[in-house]
């Protein structure tokens, strides 16, 4: 047999740099193959290309996945503050923007140069443009089969993703090893995405583009749960689109979104809007109610919009009131998302049941391991994903 290597990495990612730098420094003889030209072609992108690279307050709750203690023991392992200790190693400024979230100040590109320096440390070999075709275990080691030719390993960690952004190269080729292997897949589907309205949705709101406003965005609980479900809600900014909503509010609960079930917005989260038009003397006019919601929650377009769509045909105090709890359960049932294409992330992939939570290897198939992303764990939106690469990455790193 030809030379073998201890551990081949498929992915040259956040979550795949990671595994190979912790197997480099602990000896281990590491290649990395990815198909790419470029090692993190995702971080690049991230954060407006200055990658929120983790977030301070990360906890198993702000993770996704059809067993929610599943990711305690790797995130309990290697932290935010591991990664930070880390940045600042390689002194790469970086400030806090909101809810915990950790940005570069400059670019995406330190967080790839981190990696890339660390790895070489490691004596870790990265292989780009080798497109991975398929891995199979014989007797004392797998054979991974290129585009160009056959590597061998003693251990191959998956971390190649899941099916977000095609543009960028995604393929399904870490669920097809995974198959190949017998292994259970829990059903994937875009998370952290904006999703699209229904035709009359639509002509009610898509002219109004590029409107934002602050609400509470609230579904139904864990997919993999019954629909007696508790609600989940996030509040934070809404964007209305040339088809549908986004923001950060809309990403949030598109994780939680499934076929043909509303979400819920508050659209004046923690104010009462309409009061003042429940005295006697009150004006009552479509006027009157946009004033009032321009002065405390939307913006005018919106608030003018809104009014439009839903002045009462009477203005009694109980359509008054009706009209309160309409704003505040602003309900809408999308017709879809916009799919991978637009997906910061993909939700569902390797079944945890298959998995150590430990290492990360597949309980099946010793000496194979699935990192990251290709893994049945969605973080929220904000250095949660992050976190999760990197502490996938470590606890298979570490493993091998």
């Amino acid at each position: 047999m030809a030379d073998v290597w201890d551990v081949a990495v498929l992915g040259a990612g956040a979550a795949g740099m990671m595994a190979a730098i912790e197997a480099g420094k602990r000896g281990r003889k590491v290649v990395v193959l990815d198909h790419a030209e470029r090692v993190g072609k995702k971080i690049l992108i991230s954060g407006g290309g200055r990658c929120n690279f983790t977030n301070l307050n990360t906890t198993p709750a702000n993770f996704l996945s059809a067993n929610p203690h599943f990711a305690k023991s790797a995130l309990a392992r290697f932290t935010p503050q591991d990664f930070v200790a880390l940045v600042e190693k390689h002194g790469i400024a970086y400030h806090h923007k909101t809810l915990g979230q950790l940005f570069c100040d400059r670019a995406a590109q330190e967080i790839v140069d981190l990696l890339m320096a660390e790895a070489r440390d490691a004596d870790v070999t990265v292989q780009l443009q080798t497109a991975v075709r398929s891995v199979t275990r014989g007797v004392d080691a797998f054979a991974i089969e290129t585009h160009n030719s056959v590597l061998h390993a003693r251990a191959v960690i998956v971390a190649t993703g899941g099916l977000s952004i095609p543009k960028m190269g995604a393929t399904g080729v870490g669920y097809d090893i995974a198959r190949s292997f017998g292994l259970a897949i829990e059903e994937t589907r875009a998370a952290l995405v904006p999703l699209v309205f229904a035709p009359e949705d639509a002509e009610r709101w898509c002219d109004l583009s590029g409107v934002s406003a602050e609400v509470v965005a609230s579904a139904p609980g864990s997919p993999y749960q019954p629909p007696r479900r508790p609600q989940v809600t996030f509040r934070e900014k809404l964007l209305l689109t040339h088809r549908g909503v986004s923001g950060p509010a809309v990403l949030q609960i598109s994780s939680y979104w499934k076929p043909r079930m509303p979400v819920e917005f508050d659209l004046a989260p923690g104010q009462t809007v309409f009061d003042l038009m429940l005295a006697p003397d009150a004006i009552r006019t479509p006027e009157a109610m946009a004033y009032y919601l321009r002065d405390t929650s939307l913006p005018q377009r919106f608030a003018t919009r809104w009014v439009k769509n839903n002045t009462p045909a009477r203005w009694r105090n109980h359509d008054m009131q009706a009209l309160e709890e309409k704003l505040h359960r602003w309900r809408v049932v999308p017709a879809g998302t916009e799919g991978y294409a637009k997906a910061e992330v993909t939700a569902g992939g390797i079944s945890t049941t298959e998995l150590d939570s430990t290492t990360m290897e597949a309980k099946k198939v010793p000496g194979l391991f699935f990192i990251g992303e290709v893994v049945d764990v969605t973080g929220h939106l904000g250095g949660f994903n992050f976190q999760w690469a990197w502490a996938s990455g470590a606890a298979a790193g570490r493993a091998v």
